[in-house]
C-alpha cells in the first residue's frame, strides 16, 4: 500500500518550462533577403530596404538549417520571456523588407479629407486649421485624390503603426456620430444620444 506523506512536511514538485513554441521555430529567409549578424545586432535587407536591431544578450541569434533561429542562453524566466518575442521582431524584419506592412485609415465627417506628399500628410478634420504631420523617414502614405481614405505603409511594423496611431489621435471617432479618424476594420460603438432617449 502507497504511504502517504508525513503531516507536516513540504512535497518538493518540480515544474519545467515548456519551450515557446513561437521561439522555437525558425525564420525563414525568402529569396532576395539577406542578413548580417555582427554579436547581437542583426541587419535584414531586401527589396523594401535595411532593418536592424539590436537583440537581448539573453538572446543568441544564430544561421540554423532553416533559417534564422533563436536561442535562450539560459534557462531563467527573463530569458524565456524574452525568447518568442525576439523570434517575433526577427520574423516582423523579414515580413517588413519583402513584403511591406499596412494600416488603413478611413476619415468619418463632412468636410473631412485628407492629402499627402513624399514629405507631409495634411489632414482636414473640422478644426479652424488644417493638421499637418511631417511623414517619418521609411513610411509611404497614399491618399486618392478626394479621397477620405488613408494607407500608410512600410518597411518597419513599429514605426508604420504608430504613425497610424497618431494620426488617428488627430481626431479619434467620437461616440454619438462616429465622425473622427478610425482603422478601415476599427468597430466604434455608438452611444445614444440624449434627445434620443425617453
Amino acid at each position: 500500500a502507497a504511504r502517504a506523506a508525513p503531516r507536516g512536511r513540504a512535497l518538493a514538485l518540480r515544474v519545467e518550462a515548456k519551450e515557446s513554441r513561437i521561439g522555437k521555430q525558425p525564420v525563414v529567409l525568402p529569396k532576395g533577403v539577406e542578413y548580417k549578424l555582427t554579436g547581437q545586432k542583426l541587419s535584414i535587407k531586401g527589396p523594401l530596404g535595411t532593418l536592424e536591431r539590436e537583440f537581448p544578450a539573453l538572446i543568441e541569434v544564430r544561421e540554423g538549417d532553416g533559417g534564422l533561429e533563436f536561442k535562450k542562453r539560459e534557462e531563467s524566466r527573463a530569458a524565456r520571456e524574452l525568447h518568442g518575442l525576439c523570434r517575433t521582431l526577427g520574423q516582423n524584419m523579414v515580413t517588413g523588407v519583402s513584403q511591406g506592412w499596412e494600416k488603413n485609415l478611413k476619415l468619418v465627417g463632412v468636410g473631412y479629407r485628407a492629402e499627402a506628399n513624399a514629405k507631409q500628410v495634411t489632414l482636414a478634420l473640422g478644426y479652424s486649421h488644417p493638421v499637418v504631420m511631417d511623414i517619418p523617414q521609411g513610411v509611404k502614405v497614399e491618399v486618392a485624390k478626394g479621397s477620405t481614405d488613408i494607407k500608410v505603409s512600410g518597411a518597419d511594423k513599429e514605426v508604420v503603426g504608430n504613425f497610424a496611431a497618431n494620426i488617428r489621435k488627430k481626431r479619434p471617432p467620437e461616440p454619438y456620430k462616429g465622425k473622427g479618424v478610425r482603422y478601415v476594420d476599427e468597430y466604434v460603438r455608438m452611444k445614444e444620444g440624449k434627445a434620443g432617449k425617453k
